[in-house]
């Protein structure tokens, strides 16, 4: 009782230090009612906004002196009502923005504002903002809707809304907690809890002695996929080795997440299942992407008759406890760790994490799932840090051996596979990843079937599963993407609503009947999706083909299947096993991936700077890890090492 009573008094203190500093910095007439904190940042009312944005440059030098994001609100009671506020609000913003929803959050003195032009809505300068607080006291914050329909990114934004208050309670324990006091810190441990010598259940816990934070914490990508059902071959391999680390749930501080791919956040509503209630930080992209995967992982496991680890209100919990940030922005997750992301070029919203650890004693770039090179959809990974003593780099395409074609020449090799299935009468099946491999294959065929004669093609492309939707989430963060894409879907002109693509409505059968076709379907590895079911259907026939463009997994059925598997045996709808033939052509047309080839990942770690001290290879098969380790280590006279899943490194 005598330690919280401490933390207690110390939390006050701090608080009336805050607001005392800000009483010194802040206009007198801006009339500073109260500070608090927000989860990592700094809520500050004040009666008279519209002198803080009247001065352009107040915030952002009060942001920098404080070294916190400031938020600055209005005193409730200034407030305009909602009804009238939103007249007004409909009066200043141009038709031209095509507004959807107006919703007023009390509880932060927040208006949200939808709207497919969110630029008119911000107005020159900022201007139509300014006028908002101006003439309502709210502060709006703008929310670009997709030019596809999304369910995803309605239900989120809708149950963030609906959560608002649990949020602002929420978020105001994580700030009080982020802005208690510790002593110095003395040393800094990292522990690999998977995806080290292996592909699956990513996962690293950082240690000090005052604060505990995860990066990352997935499934293994095949028994995964089974549930609380998985075998006991692969059991053990499923999740990560969270009940080795010595630690309860909630000893942990934070989880930082670096992207939106199962092997990255399958195991993380089991933690909230199971208890815990901290915060999750990831990008905007990434949270609206963890709902769609997370909810699809249901649903699979349900299907192939397994028992899911959690459920949706699960998934919800967590969707209610993340923090996103945005690329460049320094945010404190303890009060001794700072994180901040960098763009890693995978997918949408992955990041490359860079942690500043005590004051200067330490500095870790985490990269996650990374591409240093080119897509069409993405630009390479960031290579400009403020400082690094270790590298944990991704291994995914280690080996000497893996060094891809030259991208053009792998697209050609795709068209010319796809021209000659078709024009043999047969029918094409490109599985794919929903999130990343999915949109990188639209933009090639859009570009190649719109612009080249050569590939004229009369057949459908026709999409199945999660594509569309994630797809759609695309279109909301255009800001993301590589310029000359941003650029398109900001006029109205989206590749991934080229009437090119058709999305498959019904059964499969609906589509198989209608002649040759492209079908591009989710579930990358075939362990599941509806890639599998397509897979079953078109296998006995010669004149088709199965096309590989990502990465599968040693295990899964892809890899086995470009190993020289010839016969499927799989459950029909009844459970009853049945049996095809695999007469399809197979094909696996490489340089299509969002991982970095060995190449790519020699040059990113000569092009980094600073560069590393120390260098540690992660998520890649055993041999890939040791052979990017030991070459990293000779070319850049580097220590370099290839951890096992449950080794400690003290690191400081």
């Amino acid at each position: 009782m005598d330690v919280e009573n401490e933390n207690s008094k110390q939390e006050t203190a701090k608080e009336k230090d805050l607001i005392e500093t800000l009483k010194e910095v802040l206009p007198k007439n801006v009339g500073l009612v109260k500070a608090e904190y927000e989860g990592p940042d700094i809520a500050v009312y004040v009666s008279n906004i519209e002198a803080v944005y009247d001065d352009e440059s107040l915030v952002k030098n009060l942001s920098s002196m404080i070294k916190r994001k400031l938020i600055i609100r209005s005193d409730p009671s200034k407030l305009l009502d909602p009804e009238k506020a939103k007249e007004k609000i409909s009066e200043l913003i141009p038709k031209e923005a095509e507004v959807g929803n107006i919703k007023f959050v009390p509880d932060f003195g927040e208006v949200y504002i939808e709207a497919l032009k969110p630029g008119l809505v911000i107005g020159k300068g900022g201007s139509t903002l300014k006028s908002i607080i101006n003439e309502t006291k709210w502060v709006p914050k703008v929310l670009r809707i997709p030019t596809m329909n999304s369910d995803v990114i309605n239900g989120v934004r809708q149950l963030l809304f609906k959560e608002s208050e649990f949020r602002k309670k929420f978020l105001t324990s994580v700030g009080k907690k982020i802005s208690t006091p510790i002593m110095k810190t003395e040393w800094l441990k990292a522990t690999a809890l998977g995806g080290f010598r292996e592909v699956g259940r990513s996962s690293l816990l950082l240690e000090t002695n005052h604060s505990k934070i995860l990066i990352d914490c997935g499934l293994a990508p095949e028994p995964g996929i089974k549930g609380a059902d998985a075998n006991s071959n692969g059991e053990n391999k499923a999740y990560p080795y969270l009940d080795s680390a010595n630690i309860t749930i909630n000893d942990l501080d934070a989880i930082i997440i670096t992207h939106a791919h199962m092997d990255h956040i399958g195991f993380l509503p089991y933690l909230f299942k199971y208890g815990y209630d901290g915060p999750v930080y990831c990008t905007p992209p990434t949270r609206d992407l963890m709902a769609l995967l997370l909810y699809d992982y249901i649903k699979l496991v349900h299907r192939s008759g397994g028992t899911p680890l959690y459920d949706e209100k699960d998934i919800k919990k967590m969707l209610t406890h993340t923090i996103t940030r945005e690329y460049g922005e320094v945010t404190n997750v303890t009060d001794e760790i700072k994180l901040t992301y960098h763009n890693a070029g995978h997918i949408l919203g992955s990041a490359v994490v860079h942690l500043h650890i005590g004051e200067g004693m330490y500095n870790i770039v985490h990269t996650g799932d990374m591409k240093f090179g080119y897509t069409r959809l993405l630009d390479p990974a960031d290579v400009k840090y403020p400082r690094i003593d270790a590298l944990f780099i991704e291994s995914t395409y280690g080996a000497a051996s893996d060094v891809m074609p030259n991208r053009q020449d792998s697209e050609i090799m795709l068209m010319d596979n796809i021209k000659r299935t078709i024009d043999n009468g047969g029918k094409v099946l490109i599985p794919l990843f929903s999130v990343g491999r999915s949109q990188e294959i639209m933009l090639v065929l859009e570009a190649y079937l719109s612009n080249n004669p050569k590939y004229k093609i009369e057949a459908p492309i026709y999409l199945d599963g999660m594509i569309l939707e994630a797809s759609a989430i695309h279109t909301a963060y255009p800001e993301y993407l590589k310029a000359s894409l941003q650029h398109r879907i900001l006029s109205n002109r989206s590749p991934f609503e080229s009437e090119i693509f058709e999305v498959a409505k019904g059964e499969k059968d609906e589509v198989l009947e209608k002649g040759p076709s492209i079908i591009l379907a989710s579930g990358g590895m075939l362990n599941g999706g509806t890639s599998l079911d397509y897979l079953v259907e078109m296998a006995e026939d010669p004149k088709n083909m199965l096309i590989f463009v990502g990465y599968n997994s040693a295990g899964s059925l892809g890899r086995r299947i470009q190993n020289g598997l010839k016969e499927l045996t799989v459950p029909d709808e009844e459970g009853k096993l049945i049996h095809k033939n695999i007469n399809m052509q197979v094909v696996t047309v490489e340089g299509f991936s969002g991982h970095s080839d060995r190449k790519q990942l020699i040059n990113f770690t000569q092009n980094i700077r600073p560069g590393p001290k120390k260098i540690f290879t992660m998520h890649g098969e055993e041999n890939k890890c040791e052979d990017l380790a030991r070459t990293l280590g000779n070319r850049f006279r580097v220590e370099a090492r290839a951890p096992m899943n449950l080794d400690s490194i003290r690191l400081k």
